[in-house]
Formats: structure tokens, sequence, C-alpha cells
């Protein structure tokens, strides 16, 4: 008996008793000889055989006890694929290497995401895999010092072309001539010499469509079939058969004027590589969303080091790096102001116009721009640990995935390329039988047209171009899907779920009503409460204070300062004795305030807290203090509306400030005081009435509840938590991202299934009408290139869609 051994990183234990569950749980299973679980270091080491179990089956059984094995990830970048097949062939060849758990290939972006078990499989093992397959794969770390690769890829094509149709244009030449309309066109005999048109035939076929030749005979070797298979067969057919009549000719002594399809393999080769060079243009552009993310980095850093000031590139600044930001200059990574006082334009992240002001202590995220100040800043997160390269691995990780319409189109490739072959030979048997019976030329011809014209790679590119276009689009607008299946469930969406505190609110409290005694001067009043409120840590002292500061209201010292929890705060202002605070803390002094409890239940009702303040014993003003409706929300909710939805808003507040936020703002229902984790409990409700629910919240708080809806959203600044939190994040505190997100993802799908619809209609429809001999193989390979490039072109149409 074969043993291996292998080690699993664990999550989720709490004591030693979880290690000893998961011990005894995995000793169980068919095939371990020994299991041993560390719970310090969090480990589980295997021992089994081989052949009775298997990495897959030892993770599930970790997974069934309850607790998660940690995967590493890892991309590269894919070399040599031709078609939808060809990245079929991949992914399917790397799931089947032992420790993958799974692996994703993108056609359109030729990438490949892999997630796997380091102990069992390593990525020299994936590599070697790949090339086995007839492929070449590049660790995506090693491409990205390869930037120019694309463009490489481009030139080379174009350089094929341009050989191509020099050596194609005199066949295509003589092919033209032979037509009656065309009669009147000067044909040199030198063109109609079939030992010229193999010359110029032979290294098209054999130079410029050699890698038609690799990918099929790979293709067929990995018990396979793809595109290249239906060209290298459609162009040789037509290839050989006129090397036969060529030699033929020759041997009975005639030289000029042979019926030769010379053309008609060179001429689709040419076309094929002209169709692939506009797809490779198309697809270019389609990964435009990342290139301007990419390109708001800064590329240089100022960083004071052994007291010196050095310029550095962005890529070598480590945290700890005090850095210094002149004005106008971009802030190179997250980090913390440690010296002067500047106002930061952040609004590539919030969306937000107006500078926001930063002071020391003030938290400043790297690619915001440094607007008026001179700023020393100390590096907490570089690389890939700022919000902006999070930002980005979302929206590569969201182009990269696979949407669940996805499947369809790969289950169609999949199987398409035998059935075309399969129709291309009876095509040609039914012409050479019974049609135009013995008329070989004529038989091949339409069998070439049928294998042409049926090439999947439409197919195959219908779904990732859109995900890619209509993602990166959505990266623009502030909005990160995780994935393409969270954009496709998007559309789905019919409810909206809206947290208050944080998401229709703005999460603070803020002074919104200063009501006065008669006789009271009210910047006087606010100068005291001002003076006694600053001693206070409570959050609704803070709203008054800044609240008055914001009045460009100054303040002296309090002489005396007390805090009575649950009451509010007694304080000596300039000789003055101050009471401020709820109901109780006036009626404890016989502080009369009985001229003023309607107003107080007006303000309550409307969702306010209401503080009173007496003065010398004596009533003398009313502040109210409330977290404020954000500007956009109302607006925001109404859109959401006329988009068919039916919002709803989730908080814990008592019923009446609940009720007053909800009618002001317009919400369709309410659900009050309701606890943390009872609004995972809500969702679930709503879910089981047949709703497809979105909550939004702010992805921390909120994390049963996002995770427990249809799809979560979280509303926040791009941080990493919000991120793990939802399948979308919303980066501006803006609602109206809900309703983008859900525009941009019905918008997506449509297109996605247009795409499909037009791949499909084209080969359902241009398969019969080349069999039934109306589309000569010139034009069969014309109209399949251009089908490629439409659903290219179809899908970036998403990337100028506005809102």
């Amino acid at each position: 008996m074969s043993t291996k051994q292998t080690t699993f990183k664990v999550t989720g234990m709490t004591c030693a008793a979880c290690a000893n569950r998961i011990e005894k749980g995995l000793n169980r299973v068919e095939g371990v000889t020994e299991a041993n679980v560390n719970f310090t270091l969090e480990t589980a080491k295997v021992s089994y055989d081989p052949e009775k179990t298997n990495i897959n089956q030892l993770e599930e059984k970790i997974e069934s006890l309850g607790y998660r094995t940690v995967k590493e990830t890892t991309e590269f970048k894919l070399i040599g694929m031709t078609c939808a097949a060809c990245a079929n062939r991949i992914e399917k060849g790397l799931n089947k290497l032992p420790g993958v758990s799974k692996a994703t290939v993108n056609f359109a972006l030729e990438t490949a995401r892999v997630e796997y078990s380091p102990a069992e499989v390593s990525m020299a093992d994936m590599m070697q895999k790949v090339e086995q397959l007839g492929y070449q794969a590049k660790p995506k770390e090693e491409q990205s010092q390869d930037k120019d690769y694309r463009q490489t890829e481009i030139q080379k094509q174009q350089r094929k072309f341009l050989l191509s149709a020099l050596l194609s244009f005199p066949l295509l030449w003589a092919m033209v001539s032979h037509f009656s309309f065309t009669s009147f066109i000067w044909l040199p005999d030198l063109f109609m010499n079939p030992w010229f048109q193999f010359a110029l035939a032979t290294p098209v076929q054999f130079i410029i469509g050699r890698h038609f030749y690799i990918g099929a005979y790979k293709a067929l070797r990995n018990k396979s079939a793809n595109m290249d298979v239906l060209v290298a067969l459609g162009t040789s057919a037509a290839y050989f058969y006129s090397l036969y009549l060529t030699v033929a000719s020759t041997a009975q002594g005639a030289h000029h004027r042979v019926e030769l399809y010379y053309e008609t393999s060179a001429v689709l080769i040419t076309l094929i590589i002209l169709g692939k060079l506009f797809e490779a243009r198309a697809k270019g552009r389609s990964s435009e969303a990342i290139k301007k993310l990419m390109g708001l980095q800064a590329k240089t850093a100022l960083v004071i080091r052994d007291g010196l000031e050095q310029n550095v590139p962005v890529e070598a600044v480590t945290a700890g790096d005090l850095l210094i930001v002149k004005p106008g200059e971009k802030i190179p990574v997250d980090g913390e102001v440690t010296e002067g006082v500047s106002a930061v334009d952040e609004s590539m992240l919030t969306g937000e116009s107006i500078p926001v002001e930063k002071r020391v202590g003030d938290t400043v995220i790297g690619a915001t721009i440094n607007k008026n100040g001179r700023l020393v800043m100390k590096a907490t997160k570089v690389g890939k640990e700022t919000a902006l390269a999070q930002i980005i691995k979302v929206v590569e990780e969201a182009q990269g995935s696979k949407a669940p319409i996805q499947r369809i189109a790969d289950k169609i490739s999949g199987v398409f390329v035998p059935i075309v072959v399969g129709i291309a030979v009876v095509t040609f048997f039914i012409w050479f039988l019974a049609v135009d019976p013995g008329k070989f030329a004529e038989a091949l011809e339409k069998a070439i047209a049928v294998l042409v014209i049926a090439c999947p790679c439409a197919l195959g590119l219908a779904t990732p171009t859109s995900i890619m276009a209509g993602s990166g689009r959505a990266a623009e607008w502030g909005i990160l899907f995780k994935g393409g299946e969270h954009l496709e469930s998007t559309e789905q969406i019919n409810t909206v779920v809206l947290d208050k505190t944080g998401t229709i609110t703005n999460g603070k409290p803020q002074l919104t009503d200063v009501i006065v005694a008669e006789g009271i001067d009210e910047t006087s009043l606010l100068r005291l409460v001002g003076a006694a409120e600053k001693n206070s840590e409570h959050p609704l002292a803070e709203a008054i204070v800044e609240g008055v500061q914001a009045r460009k209201i100054t303040f002296p010292d309090a002489d005396k300062f007390e805090a009575i929890p649950g009451y509010g705060v007694q304080a000596v202002v300039q000789g003055k004795e101050l009471l401020i605070g709820t109901r109780n803390l006036m009626a404890k002094h016989n502080v009369e305030i009985q001229q003023i409890q309607s107003v107080m239940s007006e303000l309550e009702t409307a969702g306010k807290t209401a503080v009173l303040v007496a003065i010398d014993r004596q009533y003398s003003g009313l502040l109210a203090v409330a977290d404020t409706v954000k500007e956009t929300s109302k607006e925001a909710i109404r859109r959401l509306k006329e988009m068919g939805l039916e919002v709803i808003m989730i908080t814990g507040d008592n019923q009446r400030t609940a009720q007053a936020i909800g009618r002001e703002v317009g919400v369709d229902r309410v659900l009050a005081e309701v606890l943390p984790e009872g609004k995972a409990d809500e969702v679930k409700k709503l879910q089981k009435s047949g709703k497809k629910v979105a909550m939004v919240g702010d992805g921390i708080n909120d994390a049963p509840a996002l995770a427990t809806a249809d799809i979560g959203m979280a509303i926040g600044t791009g941080t990493d938590v919000a991120m793990e939190a939802a399948d979308v994040t919303l980066i501006r505190g803006d609602l109206n991202s809900i309703a983008d997100a859900i525009f941009m993802s019905r918008k997506t799908m449509r297109n996605i299934k247009q795409n499909l619809f037009w791949a499909l209609a084209y080969n359902v429809i241009g398969i019969p009408v080349a069999a039934f001999g109306f589309l000569a193989p010139w034009v069969a390979g014309a109209a399949m290139a251009l089908s490629s490039v439409s659903v290219v072109l179809n899908a970036l149409r998403l990337q100028r869609v506005k809102r």
C-alpha cells in the first residue's frame, strides 16, 4: 500500500476539544492511516492511501465537522489558446490535479485562477500540466514585469496577417477573374500557374498557419476538439486536393487553367488571422478599467530615511516609513498623518468632489491627491494591502470569474466541434453521392464551408467579455462585484433591505436645532454649553461641541465639570451653573420645563434627541441632536422604487424614531427595534416569502445579514472588512450606488443574452446555409471572423453606459 502525507491549515478551532474532534473524524475516513491535529499551530497532518481517499474528501470531512481549510490562490497568464474549447481543456486538466480544489480559465482575459493546497501541488506542477496540454502558463507576478505582452501579441498577429495577405492576394486575384462579371480584369498568366499558386499557398498553410496544426494535434492528443481542428481540417482538405490536381495536371502535361482551391485555404487562414487580430485589439480594450485603476497609483514616493529625503519607487515603500507629500502630489500609500494640515481630494475613492481636511492622526489613502499643504505621513499599508490594490484585486477577480450563465456556453462549446465535423462529413457525401454525383471538388468545398463557418469562438467570448466590460464600468462608478456570479444574481433582486445607521443616515449625530428661551442670546448660550460639553466623552456631547464649533463660536474652559450617567452633565462656566441633559435631570434640580414639553415631543417624533439646558436653575434653551439623513438617500430610494424594487429599512432604533426616518426618505416598510443578530432572521423571512433580497449595510456589524441575503452590499470606503463581508462593495457612501449596481447588472445580463443569442443564431443559420452550398469557404471564413469581433464590440458598449 502506497501512503501519501499532506498537511492542512485549519481555521475555526477554539480549544483542544475541537482538535480532538477533527482528529477523530479524520481517522474514521476510509484510507486514513494516521491523523494528527495541532491546536496551537492550527494544522492537521494526515497520512492516507490515495487509492481509497483524496485531498478533496479529507477537506470535505473537515468542513463537515464545522471547520475550514485554508487554501492558496494563484493566477497564471496563459499563452496559446485559440478558442473557448482550449480554455475548457486547460480548466479540466488543472481541476484533475491532486490538491487543486478549483480552477477557472478565462478565455477572454487569457488567465487561469487556481485555488489549491500548497502541500499537495505546486505552481511548477500546474505550469507543467498546462505545458503538457500544449499551452504555456506564466505566473501573474512575472507577467506584471512584461507589461507589453498583449501589445507584442497584437504586433505578432499584424506581421502574420500582412505576410499572409501579401501571399494570398495573387491567389484571390486569380479566383476573382473566374467570375463572368470580372472578365475585364487583367490577369497575368503566371497567377494561373498551378506551381506558382502552390509556392504562394504553402508558406501560408504551413508557416503562417502552423499554429492551427499544432493546436489541432494537441487537442486531439488530449481527446478533445477545438477551433484549430476545424480550421486545420478545412484548409488541409482544400490545400492537399489542390496539390493532388497540380501533380496530376503536370503529369498529364497541362500547366494552366486547372480548377484549383489554393486560394480557399490561403484566404481562409488570412481572414481568420485578421479576425484574431481584431479580437485581440478589442480584448485589450475590455481591460481598460484595470488599466485606469492602476494608472491612479503614484509611481514614486519621497521617503525620509536616515534623516535624508530620497525619492524611491512606490514598490520600495515599507510599512512604518515616513513620507513627505507636497501640495499637488498623489499620496503614495495608505497611512496616517504625523505632521501638517491639508485638504485631500478623495474623489477617486469616495466620489465626493469637496476635498477633506486632514490633520495629525487622520488616515490618508494611497492615490488620493494632496491639494494645498505639506504633509508628513507614516505608511501603514503598502503594496497589496492598500485600499486601491484591494479594489484592483476585486475587479480582477470579478473579471476573471465565471457567471453561471457561462456554463451553458461552455457545455455547448465542449460538444460543438465533433458535431460540426460530423455535419461536414455528411454534407460532403450528400453532395458527392446525391446532389452533384461524382463532383468531388464541389462536395469538398461545401464541407469546408461548414467546417469554417461553425467555429465556436463567438460562443466562448459571449459571456466573459461582457463580464469584463460590465464589472470594469461598475468599478469606475465605485461599485465592486466580487465575482461574475454576483453580477448575474444582482439582476434578480426585487427587494432591497437598508440598514439605517450609516447607510440611510450619516451614522454620526449632529446638532440640528437650537431653541432658546425668551431673553436668552443664542451665541451666549452655545458658548456656555460648548465649554461644559467639551469635557464629556458622550457621543451626543461630541455632536453638540462640533455643532457649536461649526458656527465659529469659541468657548472658555469650565471651572467645574461633572458627568451624571443617565442624566447629563453639571458644570460651572464663568460663574454660571449649567445643567445640560434629560427631563429627569431638570426634575431632579426643580427646573420648570412645562413650556417646552410640546416642542420636545415634536422633535422626538421626528427622530431627534432633545437636550435641555438650564442656567442657574432656570430653563434657558433646548438643543436637538440627530443622526441626519444623507442628502442623497431620499432620491436614491425613489430611484430604487422606480426600478420596481420594494425598499425596506431595518434598524435597532425605537419604533417612533424609525418611522420618522422612514417617512422622511420614503421607504415602503420599516422594521424597527431589530437587534443585530435578528437582522439575518428578518432577511430569511423575506426570502421564505419568495423575495430575492439585497441587504445593504456597513459590512461589519451587519455581516450575518449580508451573508444571509441573496446579495450582500457593503457601503464603505473599500476597506478589507467591508469587501470580505459582502458580495458587492459600494465604495461611495451614496445610496445611489445601489440603484447603479442593479442597473449595471441588468445591462450586463442583457448584453450577455444578446451575445449568446447572436453567437448561437449565427451558427444555427450559418451551418445549413453553408451545407446547402450558398457560401463559398472564404465567405464563411470572413463571416466567422466577423461574428467573434461583433460579439466583443457589443460587449464593449457596456464601457460607455451612462447612469
